[in-house]
């Protein structure tokens, strides 16, 4: 049996596989794989209508939110965000948290002012920085709630007076939290939502209404909002994808289930790991992330016998980040409590055995 602990693309449900594999031979009895029919048609208009429905749902989204799916995956907002909110005399407030926000304060500066309030850079983004101003002039706040390379989460949603802008990318719809308290929110689909491909944006009416119409159409927010995401063609597979993966949310309970499972996987992974000398957690324990648990050996020997021993037992994804190093576990809501306590049998006897 393999267990998949990829960071991304990841884990999906097996049902999932089961359903799209069906309508790529046959879609919904029609005899037209998914892969060919017209997006403009009732058929796909179905399709999205329902994946935009549960996404509402899901998300216990108010009447003040607009949802579109977009091509590409989170990097790609990291250009059109600014490109719709920023210029010379327009300044955006950003956390620097990981690599993410890192790379999402690049593109940013290319548009406009950024201020870097926040960041743990200082101890190599092993924690969630707590103490920080943000310029009552800044026309957004932009943070990353969960760092996948990293393994740190925000637990808490900033009480700012400007607009929140997130990038959910590796946590979207694992725990409950007040979505609509955020006027942007973007999350490529390939960790907890669907395949790669496809970005999730939700967008508040009145921020909408704040973004510039001198930017290219096809990065206009409100070019793909009116057109409800059919500006141009968008990734009908990807899309299909997500419907299913949202369908098995709902089934499983909704978010608040899945939250539950979620924080017992990552719990029993973190109690395990504490209790075994042999590893190390640089992560501070308050902002540990339950998407993606990394830890630490201190013997390099050891390290590649371990890895080595995950292969041969079938647990994929466990080395960690290049720029990291050691080992990351990424528990998404896909994977079932049974892999992860698979994993920690195998710490377990590792530990005993190198103790």
């Amino acid at each position: 049996m393999v267990h998949n602990f990829n960071a991304g693309p990841s884990i999906l449900p097996h049902t999932v596989f089961e359903e799209a594999s069906q309508a790529i031979l046959n879609f919904n009895n029609t005899g037209l794989s998914i892969l060919e029919i017209g997006h403009r048609t009732s058929l796909f208009e179905e399709v999205l209508n329902e994946a935009v429905s549960l996404v509402k749902e899901l998300m216990k989204l108010d009447e003040n939110k607009e949802v579109i799916f977009l091509h590409g995956g989170a990097s790609t907002q990291f250009f059109q965000l600014p490109m719709n909110y920023l210029s010379k005399d327009k300044k955006a407030a950003y956390m620097d948290a990981g690599v993410w926000g890192t790379k999402a304060i690049k593109e940013a500066k290319r548009f406009g002012q950024v201020d870097v309030v926040a960041s743990s850079k200082d101890r190599n983004y092993t924690y969630i920085p707590k103490d920080y101003a943000v310029p009552h002039e800044a026309v957004y706040f932009h943070y990353t709630t969960n760092n996948t390379i990293e393994g740190t989460q925000m637990h808490s949603i900033p009480n700012l007076s400007m607009p929140l802008v997130a990038d959910m990318s590796s946590d979207i719809l694992s725990r409950e939290m007040d979505f609509n308290r955020f006027a942007f929110i973007y999350a490529g689909a390939q960790k907890n939502i669907g395949a790669a491909g496809v970005n999730l944006v939700v967008i508040d009416k009145k921020f909408l209404e704040k973004s510039s119409s001198t930017v290219p159409s096809m990065m206009d927010y409100k070019q793909h909002v009116s057109n409800g995401s059919m500006l141009n063609t968008p990734p009908v597979f990807a899309i299909y994808v997500c419907l299913l993966t949202l369908r098995w949310l709902k089934k499983m309970g909704g978010v608040a289930a899945i939250e539950k499972i979620n924080q017992q996987k990552a719990g029993l992974l973190y109690d395990t790991l504490e209790n075994i000398p042999l590893f190390h957690l640089p992560v501070a324990k308050e902002d540990r992330s339950l998407m993606n648990a990394v830890f630490t050996m201190n013997n390099e020997e050891l390290e590649k016998k371990f890895l080595a021993l995950c292969k041969a037992e079938g647990m994929v994804g466990i080395k960690g980040h290049r720029s990291v190093g050691g080992f990351r576990v990424s528990m998404y809501n896909a994977l079932s409590l049974s892999s992860v306590e698979a994993l920690v049998a195998l710490i377990k006897d590792f530990g005993n055995k190198y103790a």
